[in-house]
């Protein structure tokens, strides 16, 4: 008998039954004694455009319920060799972006505290601003794999200095990031203007946009970043809108020639063996899929993300 939780199986339980928790995995009310946790932050007051992502968490809680607890491409068996658990939602302030940024980071500074790694299911991309700001707290400035459409770097948006599209400006002025080591991937689309994505490379961040990923395995490219991040400790943050609208069109700002669910297996496998703090998932708006497919995609990339935490072996080779 392991004395980690497991999911509950499909053989005890049918898939459409059990706990509405992420893998069906057990709940607790705080973060004592797990290595890892799965958290909502179900919030879309950042957004601007379509909303919807307030949904998310319980969404892709539902759609992880057809998961398994073994890895069978990299052999990774997280549950074998970390306590996790369900953390439930923080309970934001629906009506108040400024307070529910406040609430998130003193939130995660409670998990961080127990020395839990958080895996955070949004929830729109201001979430990620208040978790670095608690990250720098606890671990110093972190390396940052920041997987989008878009930069997030606005200054502003409608005079706002708080919004989906700013935490990485935010969280730059706040020191929360080691500038040589920030990878952006998958940025495309329009933009406001011809240099929209030179701030980021400015400051030395690596900008891999995305028709630089076309047709091609980004496994090398991981282990370029791998090599340049090292031992720093490291978040990563993957925003559902990365991939094409083709399999994720359940989300708010979708933008044509992203990324395909294989370069996403590839960025977050290729993951492994780096010092994850932290990672999250954001942006899965339910309303635009009725299908549930970017749900289900977005619950499967969080699991991914578990087997390449520290602690999980990787299959050799």
């Amino acid at each position: 008998m392991t004395r980690f939780n497991q999911p509950l199986g499909g053989n005890e339980m049918p898939r459409f039954g059990g706990p509405a928790t992420m893998l069906r995995l057990p709940t607790q009310s705080n973060a004592k004694g797990l290595d890892a946790a799965f958290i909502g932050i179900p919030m879309d007051i950042g957004t601007s455009n379509r909303p919807g992502t307030r949904l998310g968490p319980r969404q892709i809680r539902d759609e992880s319920r057809m998961l398994r607890p073994y890895n069978m491409a990299t052999g990774a068996a997280p549950f074998d060799h970390l306590q996790v658990a369900d953390l439930g939602d923080v309970p934001i302030n629906t009506f108040d972006l400024k307070k529910s940024v406040e609430i998130i980071a003193a939130h995660y500074r409670e998990v961080l505290a127990h020395g839990t790694i958080p895996l955070t299911l949004g929830g729109d991309h201001t979430l990620s601003w208040p978790i670095l700001r608690a990250m720098k707290e606890r671990h110093g400035p972190v390396a940052l794999i920041h997987v989008d459409a878009h930069a997030d770097i606005n200054d502003h948006m409608f005079g706002e200095k708080v919004a989906h599209g700013c935490p990485f400006r935010r969280a730059w002025e706040e020191d929360c990031l080691i500038n040589d080591k920030v990878f952006q991937i998958g940025l495309r689309g329009t933009g406001y203007g011809p240099d929209d994505f030179d701030w980021a490379r400015d400051k030395g961040w690596t900008v891999v946009q995305a028709e630089a990923c076309w047709h091609r395995s980004l496994a090398p490219l991981m282990a370029d970043i791998r090599a340049k991040i090292g031992d720093a400790p490291c978040y990563l943050t993957y925003d559902i809108d990365s991939l094409d609208p083709a399999f994720a069109p359940g989300t708010g700002t979708v933008e044509p020639g992203g990324l395909t669910t294989i370069q996403a297996l590839e960025i977050i496998r290729g993951c492994a063996g780096l010092n994850l703090v932290g990672c999250d998932l954001v942006e899965v708006s339910p309303p635009y899929d009725p299908s549930g497919n970017t749900a289900l995609i977005g619950a499967n990339l969080l699991y991914e993300m578990l087997c390449v935490l520290p602690g999980v072996p990787q299959r050799a080779g």
